[in-house]
C-alpha cells in the first residue's frame, strides 16, 4: 500500500527539542502539530514506525516525536504524490517550522503548528478535500 500521511501530533510542554544535527534545537510551542509525510513503498509500516517509541533516529520527525505524542493519524492511499499539495494548502493556514521534514522538497516546511487538536484535524481533512482526496483515519 502506497499513499500519504498527516500524524495529528500533541506537544503537552514548550520545548526545545534537538531535531538532528543540521536544524539543531528549536523551541516548539505547546500544541498540536501536523506532519505530512508520504510513503511509496509500504504506508502501514511507515505509520507504524512512526507509532513505535522504538525506533533508530533517522528523520527530524522521529526527533521531534520523542518528546509528543501521535494522536491521530489522516491518510490516502494512492501512487500519486501529494504530499507536497497538502504541505502548501496546510502552510496557508498555520505556522510552520522552517526546514522541517523537506529536505527532499521544495516545500517551507512538512510540520505546521496549531494551538488545539480540532483545528488541526480540519485543516488536514480540508487539505484532502481541496485535492478532491479521500482520506481515512489510521487506527492501531
Amino acid at each position: 500500500m502506497k499513499g500519504t500521511y498527516c500524524l495529528i501530533i500533541n506537544l503537552n510542554n514548550t520545548s526545545k527539542i534537538k531535531i538532528g544535527k543540521k536544524l539543531g534545537k528549536i523551541e516548539f510551542d505547546k500544541g498540536y502539530y501536523v506532519y505530512v509525510g508520504s510513503a511509496m513503498n509500504s504506508l502501514e509500516s511507515r505509520i507504524n514506525r512512526h507509532l513505535s517509541d522504538e525506533k533508530k533516529m533517522h528523520w527530524h520527525i522521529d526527533y521531534f516525536l520523542k518528546e509528543s505524542e501521535i494522536e491521530e493519524v489522516i491518510f490516502n492511499e494512492s501512487t500519486k504524490k501529494i504530499e507536497c499539495k497538502l504541505s502548501h494548502y496546510i502552510s496557508k493556514k498555520a505556522t510552520c517550522t522552517q526546514g522541517f521534514g523537506c529536505s527532499d522538497c521544495e516545500c517551507e516546511s512538512h510540520l505546521y503548528y496549531f494551538k488545539n487538536r480540532k483545528e488541526a484535524i480540519e485543516c488536514v481533512e480540508n487539505a484532502y478535500d481541496s485535492i478532491a482526496m479521500e482520506f481515512k483515519y489510521f487506527r492501531r
